[in-house]
């Protein structure tokens, strides 16, 4: 999704165009291409914890048109994930976005990931491509990899082919991206810009179990969504409870047992009283004082 598209009549003639100025999208686009272009992005703003900064200056989206060019107004890419810190969270504090002016909020993204596809791979990778683009003609928007890379010099790209599970990180060292040595056997990738790890996890989101992409902390634990952090709390509660009925099991069983044990010796008490009483009888029948044996 590279095409211009036309800028709409400007509000103030002369100034350049803001959020509302230009589209939020074109007609003669696609929509998102598969599931997981919708649901992968979910995972990611569901797991997002940053420590130094307040969800009021966090701003994230995804298949949202990212303009950069203010030479060029109508010109946009649109990633399939990209995270902004320290811009507000509404825009101009007041209202949702339709789409995202660099030039009109005056802080770029510190993070952009594309999920790869055969159709995407040139523009999404650039010269790191088998087959990389052509010359770019003159007058034409440049790749998505030119403009994060040498545009709005993005710190931190990172590329995830779902299909091969292949994640490809792009740190900007000296205004070019170098590709980072990621860990076959524990994909991992550390961004210090934000203090989070992202990495591939194996398990179960909207009901397909497959692997996504998600935060954890320096530790590796991954970070959870507020539905998992409800489960665990529910379940931490239900466990609470299971001890409590335990407890409560053990002291009614310590009561029964006392009480038993209670029973027990004065059973023990009146049997011997009862064979005492026997004995004596015994001996008063034999003509003998049980009071007064003799030494």
């Amino acid at each position: 999704m590279t095409q211009p598209i036309a800028t709409k009549v400007l509000r103030c003639m002369g100034s350049l165009p803001t959020m509302h100025d230009l589209p939020s999208d074109d007609p003669l686009e696609s929509g998102l291409p598969d599931e997981f272009h919708g649901l992968q992005p979910q995972l990611l703003a569901e797991t997002l914890r940053l420590t130094d900064y307040a969800a009021s200056e966090v701003f994230y989206a995804f298949d949202l048109n990212l303009y950069y060019d203010p030479n060029n107004t109508g010109w946009y890419k649109r990633p399939d994930w990209f995270l902004v810190v320290g811009v507000p969270r509404l825009y101009q504090g007041k209202t949702t976005r339709s789409s995202y002016v660099t030039w009109d909020e005056q802080v770029n993204p510190v993070l952009v990931i594309e999920f790869l596809s055969p159709g995407t791979e040139a523009e999404d990778l650039g010269p790191f491509a088998a087959k990389p683009l052509p010359a770019i003609q003159p007058g034409k928007p440049p790749s998505k990899f030119t403009v994060y890379e040498q545009i709005l010099q993005i710190p931190n790209y990172i590329v995830f082919h779902q299909e091969t599970n292949q994640l490809r990180y792009f740190r900007l060292v000296d205004g070019r991206y170098t590709e980072q040595a990621i860990a076959l056997e524990n994909p991992l990738i550390w961004i210090s810009e934000i203090e989070l790890g992202l990495g591939m996890w194996e398990g179960m989101f909207r009901g397909i179990p497959q692997s996504w992409l998600r935060w954890c902390d320096r530790e590796g634990r991954w970070l959870l969504t507020e539905t998992e952090i409800e489960r665990q709390a529910k379940e931490r509660e239900r466990q609470a409870k299971e001890r409590e009925r335990q407890a409560k099991e053990r002291e009614r069983r310590a009561k029964e047992q006392e009480r038993q044990a209670k029973e027990q010796a004065e059973q023990r008490v009146l049997q011997e009283q009862q064979a005492r009483a026997r004995l004596e009888a015994y001996l008063r029948s034999q003509g003998i004082d049980p009071d007064n044996l003799p030494e």
